[in-house]
């Protein structure tokens, strides 16, 4: 009797450090080249990519899921995943309700981006997307924002005619400035906002904070992470 409660004890214990070991990475799925679904209905993009590297250099098991961005935050700190990986800018206003890692991807200047070239969009409807810093940008500045939940819909609002510009990260907007044959072009000056992108996670996890923190130095250190960087954004993506 003895042997058997004491296997079941080290079961027990295996058990719960295995599922210790299993994080949850959560994503958007809609913001290329960071993250997408791919034509499989799987989460693709630079950080799957960059996300399943950290994982295996931490010793960690990862599953990955996606969330709607308006409620990504609420549902990290409900518990509904462990880890943000969805092109998330370091801000002092976010870190007072989640932490995050160093940054995997450094500060981009954000853009204007407009269906001709003398566009003013002090003067129009901007759009951007909803709890982004670009949007709080905008509606700082005091220009008429229009917000949407999606990436692909503020942009789809400049070529609709309901926004005369859309204002969001330059490496989101470049490859479909450059894809548009004209249609769009980017306008005004580029603005820097934000402290880079980093992983979210809740304030508690510090330690696995630490673990993430580790491998991305890592990455950094043996040139793994700008390797990643140049394949997903090429020559004009910013290095570390």
């Amino acid at each position: 009797m003895k042997k058997l409660l004491l296997a079941t004890t080290l079961l027990a214990l295996s058990a719960g450090f295995a599922s210790a070991n299993v994080v949850r990475l959560a994503t958007e799925g809609a913001y290329p080249p960071f993250n997408l679904i791919d034509d499989k209905g799987e989460v693709g993009g630079f950080e799957r990519e960059f996300g399943d590297e950290i994982c295996k250099r931490a010793a960690l098991e990862c599953t990955w899921s996606t969330n709607e961005w308006d409620s990504i935050i609420p549902n990290l700190q409900s518990g509904n995943y462990d880890v943000i990986v969805a092109g998330m800018s370091i801000t002092d206003e976010r870190k007072k309700v989640i932490d995050f890692t160093q940054d995997y991807y450094p500060p981009t200047p954000s853009a204007f981006v407009a269906a001709s070239a003398d566009a003013d969009c002090k003067t129009g409807v901007v759009s951007a997307q909803v709890s982004t810093i670009q949007a709080a940008h905008v509606a700082e500045t005091g220009m008429s924002l229009l917000e949407f939940p999606t990436p692909d819909e503020t942009v789809a609002a400049v070529r609709n005619g309901e926004a005369l510009c859309v204002f969001a990260d330059s490496d989101y907007l470049r490859p479909l400035v450059n894809e548009s044959n004209g249609a769009l072009m980017f306008v005004g000056e580029p603005v820097s906002i934000g402290g880079g992108v980093g992983m979210g996670l809740r304030q508690s996890d510090q330690e696995l904070k630490g673990k993430m923190d580790a491998a991305i130095t890592s990455m950094k250190a043996d040139g793994t992470l700008n390797t990643m960087i140049e394949t997903y954004f090429g020559p004009e993506g910013l290095k570390y």
